[in-house]
């Protein structure tokens, strides 16, 4: 998935390259009007993009207009899953470990036909906390930096949650988190169904509403490279802690857990860094803050 950035593209490109899948499928929104430098920029990047010098079978949807965030990742996997019935999926600023696609390979075959399993990330958020029994985990979150699914799972995939006025009257998120976690996905719902420029947060919905599970690997597999002045949503700002996170290598064989079981105590470490408890401490700091000032 590319847009206007060649320096990173070149990057994720490289990494392709060296993994050489024998099938590439590239997804690209066209240039924005009111940016002077974009139309140069996709160019540029679908140049790189193009760049195949291995044998290679290269399928291209090209957008000439700007569709945006939300309904390029949306059309655009619609594209790719009526042309093949699974994929690893790569934004042109997520850059993985080259075991990252053994790693997603494996998974793919393991989890094909197994409806508990909507899809399978690189990266991993535990701080080095995680469980190191086995390779990966199963979680209630889908990470997105660098991700595999199956066509069977994205036909789940409500893009405009359109499930949600009628869940939004029940207990359903109650069921999921503590009280705080159940207001933050509320709120986060809501905005997203009244056209949040964003396309993952219907990924988590549509995960939850169908009780599926994640697959993380139990190393971070994906550097994002992306937060910096000129992205969407991931500028240096809130959540870039997480930014050039570094990758390390899963090893192989992988060690496969004994049951299709969520790990409660990853998942509420995921709630607590990066998603409810993250705004609550930036809000008890943004407050904090004030009081020093008055």
């Amino acid at each position: 998935m590319i847009f206007n950035r060649p320096d990173t593209t070149t990057k994720v490109m490289e990494q392709i390259r060296k993994a050489q899948p024998s099938q590439l499928l590239i997804v690209a929104d066209g240039p924005r009007l009111n940016v002077p430098d974009d139309e140069e920029k996709c160019k540029t990047s679908r140049d790189i993009a193009a760049q195949i010098d291995w044998d290679c079978r290269v399928l291209t949807s090209l957008s000439d207009a700007n569709v945006g965030l939300k309904r390029r990742i949306q059309s655009g996997l619609d594209w790719v899953f009526s042309e093949v019935e699974e994929a690893i999926i790569l934004e042109d600023d997520c850059l993985p470990d080259p075991t990252f696609f053994r790693f997603c390979d494996e998974m793919i075959e393991r989890y094909r036909h197994d409806d508990r399993v909507m899809s399978i990330a690189g990266s991993n958020f535990q701080s080095g906390t995680g469980n190191r029994d086995y390779s990966y985990y199963f979680s209630r979150y889908p990470h997105i930096w660098g991700w595999a699914t199956w066509r069977r799972a994205w036909r789940l995939y409500d893009a405009d949650l359109s499930a949600w006025p009628e869940l939004r009257e029940t207990l359903w998120l109650d069921t999921l988190a503590d009280r705080n976690a159940a207001r933050y996905w509320n709120y986060l719902f809501q905005k997203t169904y009244e056209g949040m420029n964003t396309w993952d947060y219907q990924l988590v919905f549509s995960a939850w509403k169908h009780q599926c599970l994640n697959i993380v690997p139990s190393v971070n597999l994906v550097s994002n490279l992306g937060f910096r002045s000129d992205a969407t949503h991931s500028t240096n700002g809130v959540g870039s802690e997480y930014a050039d996170m570094p990758v390390q290598s899963i090893g192989f064989p992988l060690v496969h857990p004994h049951d299709v079981i969520r790990e409660k105590a990853a998942d509420d470490f995921t709630e607590q860094t990066m998603f409810s408890g993250n705004l609550t401490r930036l809000l008890q700091g943004l407050h904090t803050r004030a009081r020093r000032h008055r």
